[in-house]
């Protein structure tokens, strides 16, 4: 697939900061964003290291069909760590590859799903929204851990639902329980599609286990990769 004008890649934090602040505008949030895609891509990022140093990685992104849930396509790209670990600039580590992954696809997914954060982020914009922006693709985030805002706890049945919530009390994501019991994860927008969208197409892409599919296949993906590489 093709990918859009790519920033000058930052050197320092300020310039990071930068990039986010003027990217940012682009944003599209208001648009309900696709409701039937017919394929659905999932991207991760594994780690050689403890993924704060410069470490060794490998980007996968693992095409399914929307409807049967079935890989329709998949591209892993072996890199390095692109910038320092810096917290609320975890996505400049890993753009570059997963970038070139998504070059690599002869299909352009109707909806992107990161492991990671879209709008619940300190600065408001996420893995999710910067690949949206980039891609000009919807984008969601699905994290497995909090990064971001204050909930109570949801129901314990599979679809429960409760607001993660900025300082302010801004609904910034969604805390979703995907299976009965297990823990939740935490959804939220990046581009081009809505908080209730991005969690009903989370709860579809969960039918048997807590994360995604998408998730679940890009990580087996790119595991494998650094194991071979």
């Amino acid at each position: 697939m093709e990918v859009g004008e790519v920033h000058a890649w930052p050197s320092t934090v300020e310039e990071a900061r930068d990039i986010q602040d003027r990217l940012r505008p682009s944003l599209e949030l208001g648009d309900p964003g696709p409701q039937r895609p017919a394929t659905i891509a999932g991207l991760d990022v594994s780690y050689a290291g403890d993924g704060t140093g410069v470490d060794r990685l490998a980007a996968a992104v693992v095409v399914l069909d929307a409807v049967t849930l079935e890989t329709v396509e998949e591209a892993v790209v072996a890199g390095i760590a692109a910038f320092p670990y810096v917290p609320g600039l975890f996505a400049f580590r890993e753009l570059p590859t997963l970038l070139e992954a998504l070059r690599r696809l002869d299909t352009t997914p109707g909806l992107l799903v990161c492991d990671g954060a879209g709008l619940a982020h300190p600065r408001r914009f996420g893995l999710a929204c910067h690949l949206g922006v980039l891609t000009g693709l919807p984008a969601m985030g699905v994290a497995k851990t909090r990064l971001f805002g204050r909930h109570d706890q949801p129901g314990p049945r599979r679809g429960a639902t409760a607001d993660l919530l900025d300082d302010g009390g801004e609904v910034v994501g969604r805390v979703l329980r995907t299976q009965d019991g297990t823990r939740p994860v935490y959804v939220s927008v990046g581009h081009r599609i809505d908080l209730d969208t991005a969690c009903r197409h989370a709860l579809a892409l969960s039918p048997e286990f807590r994360l995604p599919e998408t998730t679940r296949r890009a990580d087996r993906l790119s595991r494998a990769a650094l194991r071979a590489g």
